[in-house]
């Protein structure tokens, strides 16, 4: 059985373990209180956006990030997909599947116009699940500043 449950102040260590695992996959610094308080602060600000803790069985096995943000190009609220992480041990058994479709739900029941994310060029895993969930390459690229 695939769960969502909105995280919770005691879920947010066990969480932090999980997004270090995930930024060590493509190299990304993490520090563990710094996030910690980074969440801390999500979980106060609503507004900002969701996390679910994603259960298996009832145990926690991943989680994803869900920001909000207004854009008049696209139309409205726009939902971007800021992480989506299954642990190792979990893959395979449909959970990235089930998220999308928690997500594609959640952006319909909040009336969001689109739903947005990123991905590294070499996960290919995620990719396949992605355009398998009619997501589609953007024409422009992702530029960040500092």
């Amino acid at each position: 059985m695939i769960t969502f449950e909105l995280l919770t102040k005691e879920n947010i260590p066990t969480i932090v373990n999980l997004m270090v695992d995930f930024y060590a996959i493509d190299g990304y610094p993490i520090n563990k209180e710094n996030t910690t308080n980074l969440f801390s602060e999500f979980v106060n600000k609503p507004e900002s956006g969701k996390c679910f803790v994603i259960k298996y069985n009832n145990e926690i096995c991943g989680y994803t990030i869900l920001i909000q943000f207004f854009s008049f190009e696209m139309g409205g609220y726009v939902l971007l997909l800021d992480e989506l992480y299954i642990d190792n041990n979990f893959q395979g058994k449909g959970i990235g599947k089930k998220a999308m479709e928690f997500i594609k739900q959640f952006a319909q029941n909040n009336n969001y116009k689109k739903i947005v994310l990123e991905v590294e060029p070499h996960n290919q895993r995620a990719i396949q699940l992605y355009q398998k969930e009619s997501f589609r390459k953007h024409k422009r690229d992702l530029m960040i500043f500092p």
